[in-house]
């Protein structure tokens, strides 16, 4: 069950990025699980640039291995702030935000 006030923690990394041979996104997935956090999206970008303001776009000639991956979980803000210290640990190239949620539901179908 999550509270009505929830948060919203919001990881930008490149495709490219990975953590111990394997993708950081889907690192930070697994460990986004591990911690018991309530939920955890990946979105691939089609297009965007970051601090280096190189940017990436996917096109039909051309696709780049290192598009925009955003990363959203929302939770409580205490399992958020207990998660940050991995995040941190692990994007060394990227962008992190926190921002308040106002969650209408959380749910998942019974299983019959």
């Amino acid at each position: 069950m999550l509270p009505t006030e929830g948060h919203l923690l919001r990881i930008f990394i490149g495709e490219s990025d990975k953590h111990t041979g394997m993708p950081l996104y889907k690192w930070i997935v697994r460990k986004a699980k591990e911690q018991g956090l309530a939920g955890c999206t990946v979105i691939r970008g089609i297009e965007g640039f970051g601090a280096a303001s190189t940017i990436h776009a996917a096109s039909f000639l051309e696709l780049s291995t290192d598009l925009p991956i955003i990363i959203e979980i929302v939770d409580t803000l205490e399992k958020i702030d207990a998660f940050l210290p991995l995040v941190n640990e692990v994007v060394s190239d990227g962008l992190v935000t926190v921002e308040k949620a106002n969650i209408k539901f959380y749910r998942t179908k019974k299983k019959s």
